[in-house]
């Protein structure tokens, strides 16, 4: 075996809470902690698999970050790499140049944090030379390809290179360095570690392209199982990677149907046994799940009367089903639709149909609906502003779904109490 390490990049140690709905205390203290556990599992995976490297490909901090604890808290994990004699191999990303921290702390011998210019590392004491290349910024913007900064591959070695780019592009990421997985290919580097996309890929060719995407996801945009990768290069030069799980704590989105239920106490069965089952898939310590109710049900007038009511139940049982949290809930049910007969009609299920036919597409409405979400976007951090969408598309479905079930909590709140013809809580 000529050489064995771990890819990973994009932890965001410390980053903030970006989700408005972590309301609960124990869950915004969970989330907020599990990006430094993440790399305490990390450091343990290198120690139980006795590699030779950790390979960071950027983006370690959140921005400007200047805490002393942090710096002790990452110079701790560093010192226990050290101490196995695996070298850590680090390039700052575009968040990384805004932290203090990556230019005055001091960490153990071991740790090779890559400067502003591409220089290239022996690592590993096989027969075979191993060559780390890596390149750093000093400014968060890199609008330009780094890729001919760096050296061509040297000969009769394996050749490892750190970027940290946008490659062609990708939902939710600003551009950073792009460049082209088939120039990167191109380049000769047996293997590309890559950072800065948080979705994990492989990009096939003749080398190795690879972007781990982050180990530990920090919100709902972020859902999934998070992992890094175990790369092990043979004597032959052959290259084989397995993904390793390091999550503490998974997002995923949940819809349930509640059509089949028919009162409240069959309800909350059904959402108990989805949330089991999603449990059961997920095998990250925590789950924290942003659910969704849909389907036609004669409840729909209760569920949005006793939100709260429902939330709480939901929560009780997310905790009994272990160590699941509700991040967000979200209504999408519908009433069953009565024919109208006349105006002996039920009042409110003819203002329903009103607002969900013409109401609903009147132009006035949905404009003035545009400009409120709009200027609720300015008044919002950068990094909380993308909840209505990351292009024209989503942002027009985003309104669709508001005119829907703002009109639905409407005519829950006409509906009188007793109304529901399928039972209420019991």
């Amino acid at each position: 075996m000529v050489f064995r390490f771990i890819h990973t990049a994009d932890l965001h140690l410390d980053s903030p809470l970006r989700s408005l709905a972590l309301r609960n205390a124990e869950l915004a203290e969970l989330v907020g902690d599990a990006t430094r556990q993440a790399l305490v599992r990390i450091v343990d995976l290198a120690l139980e698999e006795q590699v030779d490297a950790l390979v960071i490909a950027g983006d370690l901090y959140d921005g400007e970050q200047t805490s002393m604890k942090t710096a002790r808290f990452l110079a701790t994990q560093m010192q226990r790499l050290d101490e196995a004699g695996i070298g850590t191999f680090i390039i700052r990303g575009n968040h990384d140049a805004l932290s203090n921290i990556t230019k005055e702390l001091i960490l153990p011998p071991s740790v090779t944090v890559f400067g502003g210019r591409a220089e290239a590392m022996a690592a590993g004491t096989g027969a075979v030379p191993v060559h780390i290349h890596g390149l750093s910024f000093a400014r968060p913007q890199a609008p330009e390809s780094l890729l001919e900064k760096y050296r061509r591959p040297l000969p009769d070695a394996v050749n490892i290179g750190i970027m940290h780019t946008s490659l062609a592009g990708a939902p939710g990421h600003d551009p950073y360095a792009p460049s082209r997985a088939s120039d990167l290919h191109d380049w000769g580097f047996d293997y590309w570690a890559l950072g800065h996309i948080h979705a994990g890929a492989r990009h096939e060719g003749a080398r190795h392209v690879v972007m781990p995407g982050m180990p530990q996801g920090r919100d709902i945009n972020e859902a999934g199982e998070k992992s890094v990768a175990l790369v092990t290069i043979g004597d032959d030069r052959r290259i084989t990677l397995e993904q390793r799980a390091v999550g503490i704590a998974q997002f995923e989105r949940l819809s349930v149907d509640l059509s089949p239920a028919e009162d409240w106490r069959g309800a909350i069965a059904v959402i108990e046994r989805a949330l089991g089952a999603l449990r059961d898939r997920v095998g990250a310590d925590h789950l924290v799940a942003r659910l969704t109710l849909e389907g036609t049900t004669g409840l729909n007038f209760a569920l949005r009367r006793d939100r709260d009511l429902l939330l709480a139940e939901i929560e009780q049982r997310a905790m009994g089903v272990g160590r699941s949290w509700i991040e967000a809930l979200k209504l999408e049910t519908r009433a069953p639709e009565a024919g109208l007969s006349g105006p002996s009609a039920d009042p409110v299920e003819e203002l329903g149909l009103l607002m969900r036919g013409e109401i609903a597409g009147q132009h006035g409405v949905r404009e003035a609906l545009r400009a409120l979400v709009i200027e609720m976007q300015g008044d919002l951090p950068p990094e909380a502003r993308r909840f209505a969408g990351e292009d024209e598309a989503a942002f027009e479905d985003f309104l669709d779904s508001l005119i829907a079930e703002g009109g639905e909590e409407v005519l829950a709140r006409l509906k009188p109490d007793g109304a529901d013809t399928q039972g209420g809580r019991g």
